[in-house]
């Protein structure tokens, strides 16, 4: 009974805090406002609260631009932590769009859009992204391409980093620059967390959202490791490839010491 009316109250006071803040970030997009970058964030932390994830940060975010973030994705639940200590936009597939609630979410955030099986669209959509980065948008790439079991890092392509590339040119001093980020969920109501309970902090793709999402409304209390790495530069000369590998090897160095770290 207490459970239940704890997730009621969480659901209610989270719904107040987006009706309130909504017609400022509508604003916002519309003349594009600076404001539109940095509210998200007020909103994300309300909802890390709620929702009893406890962040902590370790590095710094890099402070050149135009930067670009590439971070291992485990759960929905990322999206709530970056948001919570970064000012980001994020890339996600073209369905969530269409999701409901998440989707209009995506939206307020101004969320980039991509279908990864329309190859003819492909040139737009890294141009999408380059011109936000050459903007001085932070922008977030999941290079997995899905949420994995919190584990370790999935494969990554290198293509993915193209948006990168393509941002070179509109960078006033040729470079862009991706730092790797590492999202860690390691502990629970106070205890490190083991392979046995991260499902109850992972999303992967076959598992339905509603009986997650309750589990996690349940477990009140998830401990959450941020790494920021070292940033790579991509130039015009940058072999992508290599570049790109550098990027997800220091990636998954930070994961894997985070989670475990005896065997680092």
């Amino acid at each position: 009974m207490i459970a239940w009316l704890r997730i009621v109250a969480i659901v209610f006071i989270l719904a107040v805090v987006t009706l309130c803040l909504l017609p400022v970030q509508l604003l916002g997009l519309k003349f594009d406002w600076r404001l539109r970058r940095t509210l998200p964030r007020l909103w994300h932390r309300v909802a890390c609260r709620l929702l009893g994830l406890h962040v902590r940060t370790h590095g710094k975010l890099e402070a050149r631009r135009p930067l670009m973030i590439a971070a291992n994705h485990a759960s929905w639940k990322d999206i709530l932590v970056l948001g919570s200590v970064a000012d980001v936009v994020y890339v996600a597939k073209a369905e969530v769009a269409n999701w409901p609630v998440f989707g209009v979410l995506a939206k307020l955030q101004k969320t980039i859009f991509v279908e990864r099986e329309q190859k003819r669209k492909a040139g737009d959509q890294v141009n999408e992204i380059a011109s936000r980065l050459g903007g001085g948008e932070i922008v977030v790439l999941f290079p997995e391409g899905t949420t994995s079991d919190g584990n370790r890092l999935l494969d990554v392509k290198s293509s993915l980093f193209g948006a990168a590339s393509a941002a070179v040119a509109s960078s006033p001093e040729g470079v862009v620059y991706v730092q790797p980020v590492s999202i860690a969920y390691t502990g629970i109501y106070g205890m490190p967390m083991g392979r046995y309970h991260r499902p109850i902090a992972a999303w992967p793709g076959d598992i339905e959202l509603t009986p997650h999402l309750m589990g996690v409304l349940k477990a009140e209390a998830l401990e959450v490791d941020v790494d920021f790495g070292e940033a790579v530069e991509f130039r015009a000369d940058t072999n992508r490839k290599v570049a790109g590998a550098s990027v997800v090897s220091r990636l998954r160095t930070m994961l894997n010491q985070r989670l475990y770290p005896r065997s680092g």
